[in-house]
Order: C-alpha cells, then structure tokens, then sequence
C-alpha cells in the first residue's frame, strides 16, 4: 500500500477538513483530528500536525496539498549521553533506526496459559515516519487495547509473518527436550524467511532479531537448518526501541497473543489470567477441578512450576469440597 506523511499548519489541516467534509469518517483515531476516506485514499490528521494519506490515490491527493508541506521545526537534539550499541559483532550501527529492516520478535514466553507467537515484519525506511505516527513501539509499554487499535492498521501496511506455537505443540516439544531458547530460534527463523519470501525481489538493508541468547548459542541453535538468506544480521536486547519494524512485529505478535487468550478464556469458561504469578496457580487449579488434569496439556506449558503449585492448590482447595 502506497503511503504519504505530510506535516502540516493548523489551518491547513482545517482547510483540508472542509474540504472533505463530504468524506469525513465517523470515527478519528486517538490523537487525530479527522479522517477521512475519497477515492481509493484514506486520510488521517493528527494534532500533531502530521497528515497520512493511505491508498492507491495517496501520492494524488498529497499532492494537493505538498506544498504548504512544512519541514521539522527543529534538528533533533544530539543525545550526548547515548549509550553505544556495540556490544558484540552482530550489534546493530548507531543508524539502524533509518533502515529497511526485517525485525522479529516473540510474546508470551514467560507467560504460563497460552502459546509463544512469533512475528517478524519489514518496515521500509519511507514507512518509518507512517509507523511512528500510528504509535507503534515496544507492545510492553500499550494497553490491549490499543495494541488492538495499532495492529488493525499495520497489517495492512507492512509485510509480516505470524507463526504460533500452541500449548500442545510447545508441550511435545519440551517433552521430547528441546529448550524454549531452541523453539524461539526456530521460529524466529522461519517467520523472517517468510517475509523474505514475501519482499522479494526487494531485499531488506539488514535483519534486527530481538535478542534473548548471546548469537553464539542462537546460531547453535539452529545448526541443521536452512538459515534465512539475509545480510547483515543484527542482535540486540530491547530491538523494540531500536527499530519499528520490531516494535510492530512486537505488536502483531501481542494482537495474536491476546486474540488466543480470548479464545482459551472462552473455552475455559472464565477469564484466563496471563503472566505467571499467584493468580494463575489459582486459575490453572479451578481448570483441573472443572476440565480434568489433563486440560493443562492443552492451556498451559507444563514444565512451569505453575504446575505444581496449581496442583497443590487443587488438592487442598477443591478435593475438600
């Protein structure tokens, strides 16, 4: 989809309201002022002064408007104090935020219920400012809500692949003694060579994985696989707040995440709690008590010690009545 950010004056941005007064949306966005949809364009005014023109007709409807386009009021301000991202040889440059990247990133491992998603997306450097304005970043730092909101719109901006690994699934792997560091590695490898896939001819300037094992034992993990074609390769902790394009795959992955827990939440009967604390112990032994022991294989990951607290609680709390 062809995209336009123009920034724009106050009065500007109300000349344009009139003028599509007859194609005014019902609904405007969190922080917008109007949006509007003419032919084949859709059309979004924020308060900050930025216009985003979406669709095929984008680059003709801008064009209306690109020159009374105003320029950054200000350079940007020279963090004195950033610290340096080199940290190893596959540490990102200081410039990776200007990029077109494929980024990945996964949800939901330290999460008892519920499955890993894993999602890796390709922002083109000229999507940059587009994905900025829409709010996207870490998916830790938004409500459900609103990564609800944020991922609604992306999806049909950026090419991304969602893989998801399911309870059962994530269960006969572990079983069989693969670590999670291994399943995460997997997947992120076969979610970014879908989108490889995807782009191609296209060829990305590089590939930003967020970082949960030094690269030496990521790699090892997957010696005898068919490794995504792509250079440079990039790891770093917190890639979120390095690059959008992790920052959406972040969200993509948490709109999964959440869209699954609805569905489990549902098929429990109540309201499945996510994280792994003491109110899971006490959601996953009412589930023993209403669904039988065995639904554990199908909502939570086993080898938590959520189990046997769960278990412990069961006994005491429900075997009594």
């Amino acid at each position: 989809m062809s995209n336009v950010v123009l920034i724009l004056s106050p009065e500007k941005i109300e000349s344009m309201k009139i003028h599509y007064s007859a194609h005014l949306a019902e609904k405007t966005p969190p922080g917008g002022i109007f949006a509007a949809k003419p032919a084949n364009c859709t059309i979004t005014a924020y308060k900050s002064g930025k216009v985003l023109f979406q669709g095929a007709a984008s680059q003709k409807e801008a064009a209306k408007w690109s020159s009374e386009a105003e320029g950054p009021k200000a350079s940007p301000k020279k963090q004195a104090n950033k610290p340096s991202l080199k940290t190893h040889s596959y540490a990102p440059p200081e410039n990776i935020g200007s990029l077109s990247i494929v980024g990945s990133d996964e949800v939901g491992t330290g999460d008892y219920f519920g499955p890993i998603t894993v999602v890796a997306v390709y922002a083109k450097k000229e999507h940059i400012p587009l994905l900025k304005e829409l709010g996207v970043k870490d998916s830790k730092n938004l409500t459900d809500t609103q990564i609800t909101q944020i991922a609604s719109q992306i999806k049909h901006i950026v090419p991304f692949s969602l893989l998801t690994c399911d309870n059962p699934k994530y269960n006969s792997m572990q079983a069989k003694g693969m670590s999670q560091g291994k399943m995460k590695a997997l997947l992120h490898n076969q979610a970014i060579k879908h989108v490889l896939a995807k782009i191609l001819p296209e060829t990305p300037e590089g590939v930003l994985i967020d970082q949960f094992a030094q690269p030496a034992v990521f790699f090892n993990y997957l010696k005898g696989q068919e490794l995504f074609q792509a250079k440079p390769i990039y790891l770093s902790t917190k890639a979120e707040g390095i690059h959008v394009a992790v920052a959406a795959a972040s969200i993509l992955a948490r709109y999964a995440f959440v869209k699954h827990f609805e569905k489990l939440s549902e098929n429990a009967g109540f309201t499945i709690p996510k994280g792994a604390g003491p109110a899971v112990d006490q959601a996953a032994a009412r589930l023993i008590q209403e669904q039988g022991m065995s639904a554990l294989q199908q909502y939570t990951k086993l080898h938590f010690a959520n189990t046997e607290k769960a278990k412990a609680i069961f006994g005491k709390k429900y075997k009594r009545l």
